[in-house]
């Protein structure tokens, strides 16, 4: 049975202003509990479920991060 409960750094913080990939990189590197990293256009729709081993990386049209990246 999987757990609801999240493991290790669930924030990243630092990444805003940094670039998309490069924060998607740094997440899976941080936390490898992650297995899913989403880059999203800020605008888009996404579905509010909260999953434990994703993280959205939001960003600009620029693919700069524009909110900090949590767990969810």
């Amino acid at each position: 049975m999987a757990s609801d409960e999240c493991t290790g750094k669930s924030s990243w913080p630092e990444l805003v202003g940094v670039e998309g990939t490069v924060a998607a990189e740094t997440i899976k590197r941080e936390n490898p509990q992650i297995t899913t990293v989403n880059i999203v256009l800020e605008g888009l729709f996404v579905t509010t479920d909260y999953v434990t081993t994703r993280v959205r990386v939001w960003v600009d049209q620029n693919d700069i991060v524009t909110r900090v990246p949590i767990i969810g």
